[in-house]
């Protein structure tokens, strides 16, 4: 049997465990990587390459860097490859219908959530922040709108209280790979029956914002624990210690919920098991943080060198 022929889309890191199986099964032959171009980054905005590209290069697979992928020239570039599949995997951008529409097999999709919930851009920090029990990955056909498209098949995981939104990730990129390479071949051989989502229960996980991390002591604490894992490691869950001059910003980077209650935002207890401060509801006990500038730490150390005091407000 004659490998199909697939141009893989894909630019985050979230992709590279998908591009990586595909190029691994003997089934498939990746004929070319899309991506995003290179982005200035850092201080001195050196020219950096996305994930996939550097993933791309490894493993010697032709790159495409389109500014827009609505792009004529680029859209005749893909049509004079002839692929049979195109698979897209966090590319980043919307693709128009001459591009939907170019395979025979169309576009395949691997987003991560349990389609019709939390479609866009952030799937998997809502399902954290809001507390679901758990997620997973959806193998979707693409269409015209934003992950509205036919399920062909899901899996599910569990959301555990140690996962953040990084640890999260890295288990639902491999899920969705391993999903991927398993939901291709009965698709391509007509065996699978693509199911519409239903119109009820459906929600968009918008794009975070820096804003996001910031906490709100009137939370109630499993709240703003189930925040702080989702905004982990970015933006941050971030709050500020009233003081003088100037408040300070603190990252907080490790938290449980306590059954202790006080004023929301002040420090009802600082010692060598954590700082545990105020909440809507129960209290939260800080057990890992970072000043600004400073390097992240457990309570205990951070307490050594700067005290802090019952009665000591975050705002």
């Amino acid at each position: 049997m004659t490998p199909l022929r697939i141009i893989f889309m894909g630019t985050a890191e979230l992709s590279c465990a998908s591009l990586e199986k595909l190029s691994a099964d003997k089934n498939f032959s990746v004929i070319a990587v899309v991506t995003q171009p290179d982005k200035p980054k850092g201080r001195e905005l050196k020219l950096t390459p996305s994930p996939v590209k550097v993933l791309a290069e490894k493993l010697n697979l032709p790159v495409l860097q389109p500014l827009k992928a609505r792009d004529e020239n680029f859209i005749a570039e893909l049509r004079e490859l002839k692929p049979e599949l195109l698979i897209v995997v966090a590319y980043g951008q919307i693709l128009p219908p001459s591009i939907l529409d170019l395979p025979p097999f169309g576009c395949l999709n691997v987003h991560t959530s349990l389609l019709p919930k939390y479609r866009g851009a952030a799937p998997i920090q809502w399902a954290i922040a809001n507390g679901d029990a758990e997620t997973g990955v959806t193998i979707m056909q693409m269409d015209a709108g934003l992950d509205t498209g036919p399920v062909l098949s899901t899996r599910r995981t569990p959301i555990l209280p140690a996962d953040d939104s990084q640890i999260l990730h890295d288990r639902l990129a491999q899920l969705g790979a391993e999903l991927l390479v398993e939901t291709i071949p009965d698709f391509v051989a007509g065996k699978m029956t693509p199911q519409p989502q239903p119109a009820a229960g459906s929600t968009y996980a918008a794009k975070i914002k820096k804003d996001d991390g910031k906490i709100d002591w009137h939370q109630p604490a499993t709240q703003i624990w189930n925040r702080l894992r989702a905004f982990t490691p970015w933006p941050g869950a971030f709050t500020f210690l009233t003081a003088e001059p100037k408040p300070q910003l603190l990252k907080i980077w490790k938290a449980e919920v306590v059954e202790k209650s006080g004023p929301p935002g002040e420090v009802l207890t600082a010692d060598k098991t954590g700082i545990v401060v105020g909440c809507g509801n129960d209290g939260l006990r800080i057990l890992e943080l970072q000043r600004e500038g400073g390097k992240r730490m457990t309570s205990e150390h951070f307490l050594a060198g700067f005290p802090l005091k019952a009665g000591s407000q975050f705002v």
